[in-house]
């Protein structure tokens, strides 16, 4: 009997494990933890958008709260952060996708770095515009 509480731990770090690394490999690992990062991060922004947006019924006053908020470093900030994960987990999901349709076949470490600088300027370029034009 003392032999399960120890399998049953081993099978939740197998889990963890493969959670965050499915084939076992270096740079596969790091972009596919970072696409599930990503996605978990836009989730959360999906559902915080929606309870922003509840508040339109709360009356005018209300919305000019938020506003006032939004438009605070901070929040400016997060925005910032939205869109670094927008980006990356876009590209990435099409390197996924194109590795995964034997596409990209040995290349797929040189184009996840492809999608990391690609990521980074397109980010720079967009927070650029945030700040500066909007």
């Amino acid at each position: 009997m003392a032999g399960i509480p120890i399998q049953r731990e081993l099978q939740v770090r197998r889990s963890l494990r493969a959670w965050f690394d499915p084939r076992g490999r270096g740079v596969g690992l790091v972009g596919f933890a970072f696409n599930r990062i990503s996605g978990l991060a836009l989730l959360l922004y999906l559902l915080l958008h929606l309870m922003v947006l509840s508040s339109l019924t709360m009356g005018v006053g209300a919305w000019e709260t938020f506003l006032q908020v939004a438009r605070s470093p901070f929040f400016l900030g997060l925005d910032a952060a939205l869109m670094a994960a927008v980006l990356y987990h876009g590209l990435n999901g099409v390197r996924a996708t194109l590795v995964g349709l034997g596409i990209l076949t040995g290349t797929h470490k040189t184009m996840f770095w492809i999608v990391i600088v690609a990521s980074a300027l397109l980010w720079v370029g967009a927070v650029y515009l945030m700040l500066f034009v909007f």
